[in-house]
């Protein structure tokens, strides 16, 4: 039998494990594979090692007298933040795991661990890490994201030829209960041929400090839109956190003010609130105007607990990560599980969205979520679409 992993030259693992029989066997399947590797029975070890010696990837069990594998990957991504830090345990426990997630951790894998599986694994990520290092490396050689005016010009006449054709879609949310229609989420589009999908037009608004304009338009949109909606129906409009600072979301005037009761204001728990002056307080003005607050991608973003102190949501919508093959991974359960509990002893409403498979589809509604989204009932459409079970 040949080697078949196919990483970068040169390749460096750190394997962190108070386990030396555990320790000795990861190492030599790594070894096989032609990757160097290096073993620290402790994580004050791997600190020291790592202060002195280049790795590609961390690999550290969680459970570790003196300093646990969820404190070394804090520790790491302070001053290490493109090193890839990948978690293992033997006794997987929500706490652990939501701490994983929110810290970055690049993935969370149970023991016994399979072999091919590990080292697929340590491969993918020493390769996005050598990635990330090169796209440092040409950042910092341009001048760290310096735009000439030539190409500032080029980017605002393709931003504003996108927003003459911007769209919005909209896919269904039902309700588990009786799998009617609860609303539909907005979702961004346009025509254009070169800011072609959501992620580049927003990342154009973002260099041309022009996310007021496209948040407005996008809402202009919406409220149209809604106006051929069942009146029954809700609708969850994306806000980026700049968005908060635009007054004119607040005013009487505003595009969604007159449906305001039938409006959900989605935030990314991915971005920061750091940038927002009063975030508790412009969240409150909106609540009273009759709008609804959502946290998006709950399980994956960089805010933590803190989004729920200032947003105080009505909703949360668990990130796609946890959802998807959540059927077939008693972790993702356990996880999905405790977060419907929490939610509900806060008597918030549980959205899981990116619901593909039947099978997920039955352990989701088994698992006491409230709404579902997902292509397993419904493309996002333009206009509003039915939606099927």
């Amino acid at each position: 039998m040949t080697p078949t992993s196919q990483a970068p030259r040169d390749t460096r693992i750190l394997l962190v494990d108070d386990e030396p029989t555990l320790l000795k066997a990861l190492a030599r399947h790594l070894e096989y594979e032609g990757l160097e590797v290096a073993t620290c029975e402790s994580a004050r070890e791997a600190l020291d090692l790592l202060e002195k010696e280049r790795f590609d990837v961390l690999v550290s069990d969680i459970a570790m007298p003196g300093m646990s594998g969820v404190e070394l990957l804090r520790a790491v991504k302070s001053s290490q933040r493109h090193l890839p830090v990948i978690l293992i345990t033997g006794a997987p426990d929500v706490h652990s795991a939501v701490q994983a997630l929110e810290l970055g951790a690049f993935k969370y894998l149970l023991k016994p661990i399979d072999s091919k599986e590990f080292v697929e694994v340590v491969v993918r990520a020493a390769k996005l890490h050598r990635l990330a290092l090169v796209k440092a490396d040409a950042s910092s050689e341009l001048g760290g994201g310096i735009v000439v005016s030539s190409e500032l010009a080029a980017l605002e006449a393709d931003f504003r030829r996108a927003m003459d054709s911007l769209w919005m879609a909209y896919q269904p949310i039902i309700r588990a209960q009786d799998a009617s229609i609860y609303g539909y989420e907005a979702l961004l589009r346009t025509r254009d041929p070169v800011l072609d999908n959501p992620g580049k037009l927003i990342g154009a608004a973002e260099r041309l400090e022009q996310v007021w304009p496209l948040g407005r338009r996008i809402r202009e949109h919406v409220a149209a839109d809604m106006a051929n909606a069942d009146p029954r129906a809700y609708v969850f409009v994306n806000l980026h956190p700049i968005d908060l600072m635009d007054p004119e979301l607040y005013g009487d005037d505003s595009a969604l003010a007159s449906i305001a009761g039938r409006v959900v204001l989605e935030i990314t728990e991915r971005a920061t609130l750091d940038d927002v002056k009063e975030p508790a307080e412009r969240i409150a003005k909106l609540r009273k105007q009759g709008y609804r607050i959502a946290v998006d991608d709950l399980g994956a973003g960089y805010a933590g607990l803190s989004s729920f102190a200032q947003l105080e949501p009505d909703l949360v919508k668990l990130d796609m990560s946890l959802i998807r093959d959540v059927d077939s991974s008693p972790v993702k359960r356990r996880l999905v599980a405790s977060m419907v509990s929490l939610c509900s002893d806060l008597a918030l409403m549980v959205v899981a969205e990116g619901i593909e498979t039947e099978r997920e589809r039955d352990v989701l509604v088994d698992l006491g979520c409230h709404l579902l989204q997902g292509y397993r009932f419904g493309r996002p459409a333009e206009p509003f679409s039915s939606a099927s079970w």
